[in-house]
């Protein structure tokens, strides 16, 4: 009895000691993957700034004061600007620096209050975000901007969980609504005002839309797109997308992803990968704002990768529809990377000094030209392929899953099956805790009784 005893005490320290530590992994994952801009910022003064023009309407895509889910904010933006028929701001409580999930840094176009004054009125479109509510006092100023520009006459479009922050201001109450599927379960039980659906890419309820996760985000924007400026509009933004899917922007049905066991190699990369790969990510003039999502929202997001933005000079860079973004590190002082990702398919001829520049740099990190030959697929697909060489098939099938990417049955993923380090890692701290405390227990506590 009191062996089967002391095995039970063993047992439950083992368990402690392994989940404590995939659970401080799991936390500085996340943490890394949510940090703010924190560089010295270069200087602001000659931001660009996409002219305004009356006679168009204005698309306002919103930012937090802390972080922004990156693919929420970039692809949005991207598909408005696509048409050439919107004025497109990103906007945030102030104009300053703000941080999207992966690591990339944003320069806003403009304050609430400098959007309020240019317009006179509330914006055509406001694009909703995930924006993680982690402190009040810096998130309330972006609920109160909603609640105020929460007219018949302003479309609200929540992008993935950026359906948590529109139901917060209460507008949801009352509405069916859509939202990620990892994160439907707790927003029911949050906001049981809200009428969650889970078997629609987006919900369209009058003004307002709501889009389930993330991919499912671009068949909401396509669908306020075709709404205002027709069908064929909607489509020729998405074959320049190379976009799939355009059957779920006409019946946004599907069938809803649930969590499976297979979905723990997600959990155990961002407990038990404790050596993160250390990817930058070269920013340069005109990068297409897709091509850079599908970096960050892939290696960043899978709990492998650690990016870093990369750029030659300290200073604004403008991608392809004018956001001004920068990078934290330069050339010359960027941490040692195992990989360099050069996002676009013709990034070697639009970026060439800047990737002549690294080549001639110290650091000896692969160059990983992520959209060469691909001009004609969906960026986010050499991604999925490239993750699953780089660390396992499993890692990269779950990394479309939680973009609610479908059009999986063409991609050509090679690799481990699963990622044997962070399956590995917990089986071995738990051993080591066992012999540890066998030991402990052998050479002092029981000599200690016997003696």
């Amino acid at each position: 009895m009191k062996s089967v005893l002391r095995f039970m005490i063993y047992l439950i320290i083992v368990v402690v000691v392994v989940a404590g530590g995939g659970t401080i992994g799991f936390i500085s994952t996340m943490n890394s993957g949510m940090s703010t801009y924190d560089k010295s910022a270069p200087e602001l003064n000659n931001v660009q700034v996409p002219e305004y023009d009356a006679s168009k309407p204005t698309v306002a895509v919103l930012l937090a004061n802390e972080v922004t889910e990156v693919f929420d904010f970039l692809v949005p933006y991207e598909m408005f600007a696509m048409t050439e028929a919107y004025n497109v701001y990103g906007v945030a409580p102030e104009r300053e620096i703000k941080s999207l999930t992966g690591g990339l840094d944003v320069i806003p176009h403009y304050s609430f209050a400098e959007m309020d004054t240019l317009l006179g009125k509330s914006p055509d479109i406001i694009v909703i975000p995930f924006m993680p509510m982690l402190d009040e006092n810096h998130y309330a100023p972006v609920r109160e901007w909603i609640q105020k520009h929460s007219s018949v006459n302003t479309t609200l479009l929540s992008i993935c969980n950026g359906a948590e922050n529109l139901a917060d201001t209460g507008l949801l109450d009352g509405k069916s609504a859509a939202t990620h599927w990892g994160d439907v379960n707790r927003l029911i039980k949050k906001y049981p005002e809200v009428q969650w659906v889970k078997d629609q890419r987006y919900v369209q309820q009058g003004s307002i839309i709501s889009s389930a996760g993330l991919t499912s985000g671009i068949d909401a924007t396509l669908r306020v797109i075709s709404d205002q400026l027709g069908d064929a509009a909607a489509k020729k933004v998405a074959e320049q997308m190379n976009y799939p899917s355009y059957d779920y922007v006409l019946n946004p049905h599907m069938e809803p992803f649930n969590a499976k066991l297979s979905d723990i190699s997600y959990i155990m990369n961002n407990a038990f990968q404790w050596k993160k790969v250390k990817a930058g990510v070269l920013l340069y003039n005109g990068a297409d704002e897709l091509d850079l999502s599908s970096a960050f929202d892939t290696y960043g997001a899978s709990g492998t990768t650690r990016t870093m933005t990369v750029s030659n000079q300290n200073e604004p860079i403008v991608t392809k529809h004018g956001l001004n973004i920068v990078a934290r590190y330069q050339i010359e002082n960027v941490p040692k990377l195992e990989k360099m990702i050069i996002v676009g398919a013709n990034a070697e001829s639009v970026a060439a000094e800047d990737i002549n520049n690294w080549r001639n740099s110290d650091n000896s990190a692969e160059l990983l030209f992520l959209h060469r030959d691909a001009s004609e697929r969906f960026a986010m697909e050499p991604a999925f392929e490239d993750l699953a060489e780089q660390e396992d098939i499993q890692t990269a099938k779950f990394a479309a899953k939680r973009l609610e990417y479908r059009a999986t049955d063409h991609l050509n993923l090679k690799g481990s099956a699963f990622s044997l380090e962070a399956f590995l890692i917990p089986v071995l701290l738990g051993v080591l805790t066992f012999l540890i405390i066998l030991f402990i227990d052998l050479r002092f506590i029981r000599k200690k009784k016997k003696s």
